[in-house]
């Protein structure tokens, strides 16, 4: 067999091999979302902390964490009270048809449950069934859904 032949089947092969479960990946998205929120619900930094990329980068009013040191100093203060000081959890997530990067977005919660903004993440594929946050940002609270 000729070795440009043999590179096509190779890359042909490979390809149709590299479909990702888009469905499957979308649940761990989510489920590693979940997690991320119950560190702030059980007052676990460290865990919270786990979940971020070396590269996060946290959007809050007009300042921008840069990095997971910065963030995880920056966020420490929401960690002191014996109660969180708000929840969230995802109603949406979308992940790329490559498998390697994956938005979620959800309700911000008051401690009564009162919906008071919008959370969007954008999570990285950092070693298999491992999502790192990599970007994050708060959006005010819109009563309509974003999908119909």
């Amino acid at each position: 067999m000729n070795k440009g032949l043999a590179a096509a089947c190779v890359l042909a092969c490979g390809t149709a091999m590299a479909q990702p479960d888009l469905a499957a990946l979308e649940h761990q998205v989510a489920d590693a979302e979940r997690a991320f929120a119950r560190s702030m619900a059980e007052r676990d930094h460290a865990a919270f902390t786990g979940h971020l990329s070396e590269q996060a980068v946290f959007f809050g009013g007009a300042s921008v964490l840069n990095g997971k040191a910065a963030v995880a100093a920056g966020w420490q203060r929401f960690f002191v009270a014996k109660e969180a000081p708000f929840s969230w959890a995802p109603d949406q997530v979308v992940v790329t048809a490559d498998g390697l990067l994956a938005h979620s977005t959800g309700p911000v919660r008051d401690p009564s449950g009162r919906p008071i903004a919008r959370f969007n993440s954008v999570w990285r594929l950092e070693a298999p069934g491992t999502w790192r946050i990599v970007f994050d940002k708060g959006a005010p609270w819109e009563v309509a859904p974003l999908v119909e």
